[in-house]
């Protein structure tokens, strides 16, 4: 018995684009093209009728852009993907689609390969990141992402392991050769900056942010 093909809607506003997509695809014997969009408004109607395993969307289309129509297609199709496509490797349009729901992207001079395997990571349910835009996407990724943990001096990261470890005010006094009221100040402290309300909140906190195992 023949495996079920993967059902692909193609939405860009470029003809040439589109007919050049449908042939890379239309070879391949696991993935089948059921519709083609010019913009942004056509892929959001055509993903609702269609319920497509996959949409390959460009991020630049007119009367609605990629971006919006990834987030409205993420709000009605709940199974289906959406694989970006475009020429811009500047990581806003990449943190921008991936926050709408996007799974991959993909830059538009990627050679045939790169394509299909991006379409087929996406219908796995994997995630799929051109190279091209990988360094500007961690970079992004550095500059924009703040870990809670670098709110806090290195002396109250000090503090917060200890409390996590279950040591008291007094014990961590001794080890760190401090007074009790610093280090409840310290606790006071890293309790206001990380907005968290008991020793439990803490302990967990710690957990998740790998200061304790």
């Amino acid at each position: 018995m023949q495996n079920k093909k993967t059902r692909v809607l193609l939405a860009d506003d470029h003809t040439v684009v589109r007919k050049g997509f449908t042939l890379i695809l239309s070879g391949q014997p696991d993935l089948e093209v059921v519709g083609e969009a010019r913009n942004g408004r056509e892929a959001v109607e055509l993903a609702e009728k269609l319920q497509p395993d996959v949409v390959v969307i460009d991020v630049s289309m007119p009367e609605l852009n990629g971006i919006e129509a990834t987030r409205r297609i993420g709000e009605t199709c709940t199974r289906t993907r959406v694989l970006a496509l475009s020429m811009h490797r500047d990581a806003v349009y990449v943190r921008e689609i991936l926050r709408a729901g996007a799974r991959g992207y993909l830059v538009k001079d990627a050679d045939d390969d790169a394509f299909v395997d991006a379409v087929r990571a996406v219908a796995r349910g994997e995630g799929y990141i051109s190279p091209a835009v990988s360094e500007a996407v961690l970079s992004d990724f550095r500059r924009h992402v703040t870990n809670p943990v670098d709110l806090l001096s290195t002396r109250e990261r000090e503090v917060l392991q200890m409390i996590a470890e279950g040591k008291t005010n007094k014990e961590i006094a001794n080890i760190l050769n401090l007074s009790v009221y610093t280090v409840e100040a310290h606790r006071g402290k890293i309790m206001e900056k990380l907005n968290l309300h008991n020793t439990g909140d803490m302990v967990r906190f710690a957990i998740r942010n790998g200061l304790i195992q």
